[in-house]
């Protein structure tokens, strides 16, 4: 992917390529689940409109995929099938004021895509900021700001990404977006999957600890159901800023389909009466794939690398479409080498990846953890709402089964081909445990420090989603600092967890060091909640190892 850098007579800048979302067929209307609430219904009125606001997302150092969705007639809700086909300009500047047009084209958005629409835009500069808008019958969107990539070969002095995951609606507002929406200072925002939940409302968490509910109310299985969730989350204000603001790099975890999702069904999947679960994973991908700012890759999958320069390669995984399903606690099976959390293409191409690369960090993107953790030390009433969280069995829960622990053989070939290969600076970026740790990955847990750490691990919290001190309705820190000591005591590769807090993370990338600033908001259940910093670990070059620092970088 060499980058076109413009001509002398701006040809080359102008040069796009556009790609409109595709669906199936269009959809018949859903009754009772498509309705945008009061305030975007009115704001409909005066349509075509932009309710959803606009995003971009996976930058080159030559282009960037931007996104909107047109609301074309009142009634052209998210997932209802209805409106009539609608065309849409898009631009690309180089100043806010759109004094400097680059790049423009028009595509048509249709209710077989569900009126949204994509654009990937190539020609333009690498590690460069542009401001890019649609417009529809008169109507403007909003103006985002994105910024492409460094060139492949650029030695960039840094890079730094904003990093969440799991952002549950009914469980507060999002004001880790708003928090980073606000920052100037970011490449783009990796977001490690969850979302959205696809939970009925009340379901999780219990309705009487809801904060705001779901749209459709019931679980969603159908395309329709997907459609509609995804455009309720994108109607809030906080979500919008943070797509306004940056380009995000996303993958998928579970809830994008359905709790502890595997190739052949899910934990919260019941094919007798919730359908085939083929044709869920299809809708829910269909409309993931035309609600993010993401480019499908390898028949429709999240995993794909992004290059950052000469200073880091990013390697994103999609570890839901090709795992085993899980096996149960204490059965023996996690160690089964015909088991596989990856899928054998995938595992091959991450191999080959990092093998193959010359940045001086390789990222892994990883729905899951991958560092071995036990926790039958906790005490009984801490182990009890911890296996509630990971969603396992009660009665002595050793390990999560979820994450790679209940996959053993697929990480040991991958850390053992880390270590072989002499592969250094991994760093394995993750969410979905609604935890914060900072952790060596250990290429054999029980001798731990004598043994090697092949790479290093930090894991990002909740942005809302239910944590220990939200399953005890307790304050934070109440009773998670005994857990998380006892976690530290069996696991001597863990070298920090957070347990109740929600926040985000700042990774901040140089040839020197990776570190990630760990920030936590004041009470997810306010809209106007604020940030502080907590903690900051960091990686120095060539260490395979974490180390706390007392200060963020910015």
């Amino acid at each position: 992917m060499t980058s076109l850098l413009p001509s002398s007579d701006g040809a080359t800048r102008r040069r796009s390529v556009l790609k409109t979302v595709a669906a199936g067929a269009a959809l018949a209307p859903l009754a009772g689940t498509a309705a945008l609430g009061t305030a975007t219904a009115r704001a409909a009125e005066a349509a075509p409109a932009f309710l959803h606001g606009v995003a971009s997302g996976d930058p080159l150092p030559d282009g960037v995929l931007l996104w909107t969705r047109v609301t074309p007639t009142p009634d052209a809700a998210p997932g209802s099938g209805l409106g009539p086909d609608t065309d849409v300009s898009w631009e690309v500047a180089e100043d806010k004021g759109f004094t400097s047009v680059v790049s423009s084209g028009t595509a048509t958005a249709s209710a077989a895509s569900d009126h949204t629409v994509k654009a990937d835009v190539r020609g333009l500069r690498p590690a460069t900021a542009y401001w890019f808008r649609f417009s529809a019958g008169g109507t403007v969107s909003a103006v985002g700001r994105t910024r492409t990539a460094p060139a492949h070969d650029e030695r960039a002095s840094g890079i730094r990404f904003g990093v969440v995951s799991c952002a549950n609606w009914e469980s507060g507002y999002f004001s880790a977006y708003r928090h980073l929406a606000a920052r100037t200072d970011l490449d783009a925002v990796l977001h490690l999957g969850d979302y959205i939940y696809e939970y009925a409302t009340g379901g999780y968490p219990e309705a009487k600890y809801v904060v705001r509910q779901h749209e459709p109310k019931h679980e969603i299985t159908s395309l329709a159901d997907y459609r509609t969730r995804h455009g309720r989350y994108k109607t809030d204000q906080d979500l919008q800023a943070l797509h306004a603001a940056h380009p995000v790099v996303a993958i998928w975890d579970d809830h994008e389909f359905a709790n502890d999702a595997w190739s052949g069904g899910a934990e919260n999947h019941t094919p007798g009466t919730e359908g085939d679960w083929a044709a869920r994973v299809a809708a829910a991908k269909q409309a993931y794939f035309e609600w993010m700012p993401v480019r499908p890759s390898v028949a429709g999958t999240t995993y794909r690398r992004l290059r950052f320069g000469s200073l880091a390669d990013l390697h994103l995984l999609d570890l839901r479409s090709f795992r085993s399903e899980q096996v149960k606690v204490g059965s023996g099976k996690v160690d089964d080498p015909e088991r596989t959390i990856t899928g054998r293409a995938q595992l091959d191409w991450l191999k080959s990846g990092l093998a193959a690369s010359d940045a001086t960090w390789k990222l892994v993107g990883t729905s899951v953890m991958i560092s071995p953790v036990a926790f039958g030390s906790l005490p009984a009433h801490l182990l009890e709402p911890l296996t509630e969280l990971l969603g396992l069995p009660g009665g002595g829960l050793a390990v999560n089964v979820d994450q790679w622990d209940g996959y053993t053989d697929d990480r040991k070939e991958l850390l053992n081909h880390l270590t072989q290969r002499n592969i250094t600076n991994t760093v394995f970026l993750t969410g979905d445990i609604h935890m914060a740790w900072a952790n060596d990955v250990p290429v054999t847990a029980a001798t731990y420090p004598l043994s090697k750490s092949a790479a290093t691990e930090f894991v990002v919290t909740s942005v809302t989603s239910d944590n220990i001190d939200d399953m005890l309705h307790v304050a934070p820190q109440t009773l998670s600092l005994a857990a998380a000591a006892a976690v530290k005591l069996a696991n001597r590769h863990v070298k920090w967890v957070d347990m109740d807090s929600h926040g985000y993370g700042v990774l901040d990338i140089t040839a020197q060091q990776s570190q990630m600033d760990y920030y936590v908001l004041s009470d997810k259940r306010r809209q106007d909640a604020t940030a502080s910093w907590t903690r900051s670990y960091r990686t120095l070059t060539g260490t395979q190892k974490v180390e706390r620092v007392y200060q963020p970088v910015r």
